[in-house]
């Protein structure tokens, strides 16, 4: 697993299955160009613990794999979008655990893996609150040069379905990035011609599902992120009870 200094306590079910292939990999790679690695294992091997909610540094890890698929995408590698991967590092770790991570994610960017089989095993581990929020994050990283690609957007699509997550909470996540007149609608994933009854019956559902307080274990940061896209379904409500006059 990776030091504890990298991910605050530990890696649990990340290290085993394709997720820890590719990090096994890489490690061996980094400790035979450095003489030694600044990562290390438990007990000498990886272990493939299921644990019952996703740990930080398991979240973290399998974000920068799925990072890696989106930024190969357009078939681009932009600074804007390192850039953002090393912003949000910032936002959860010191300068030295950031420089760590920026290794093992240059490496992971070189390589080739399969997308299917890695989310297979994000499914069977991550909670779900935790799987919107890679996703959520992923279009972020998609917007980092002020512009969501096609194909990235395919590639999150892709993942998404992988994930488990359905069309309608891609299609509200989407809208958090996409402004046109219906975006407060997608947010909500409803069609405009719902009734007021069922815009306040689904809204009241997207609170509870999209509450920061369900993303809370992995980070104070991390949730702060989640309390921007709980702003966002509110606010995409208060538009519409303002256009519509629900009291």
């Amino acid at each position: 697993m990776l030091v504890k200094k990298c991910c605050g306590g530990g890696l649990g079910w990340a290290l085993g299955g394709p997720i820890g292939a590719i990090i096994g990999y890489t490690l061996a790679g980094m400790s035979g160009r450095q003489g030694g690695s600044s990562f290390s294992t438990y007990g000498g091997a990886y272990q493939s613990q299921a644990y019952p909610q996703t740990k930080p540094g398991d979240f973290i890890v399998s974000l920068l794999v799925l990072f890696g698929a989106v930024m190969k995408a357009d078939k681009q590698m932009l600074k804007s979008e390192l850039d953002y991967v090393k912003q949000f590092l910032s936002k959860q770790f010191n300068q030295n655990q950031v420089q760590d991570f920026m290794t093992l994610f240059k490496d992971i960017i070189k390589q080739d893996y399969p997308l299917r089989d890695v989310c297979r095993q994000i499914v069977r581990s991550m909670d779900h609150s935790s799987r919107l929020e890679l996703i959520h994050v992923l279009f972020g990283l998609s917007k980092a040069d002020g512009h969501v690609h096609p194909d990235e957007v395919k590639v999150i699509h892709t993942l998404a379905r992988y994930l488990n997550i359905n069309d309608n909470d891609f299609d509200s996540i989407q809208a958090m990035f996409f402004k046109d007149t219906l975006s407060d609608y997608k947010i909500l994933g409803l069609d405009s011609s719902e009734t007021d009854n069922e815009v306040k019956k689904t809204y009241r559902k997207m609170a509870a599902k999209y509450h920061p307080d369900k993303v809370a274990h992995l980070g104070e940061d991390l949730k702060n992120l989640a309390e921007e896209k709980f702003k966002a379904l509110n606010d995409a409500y208060q538009n519409i009870k303002k256009e519509r006059g629900i009291r």
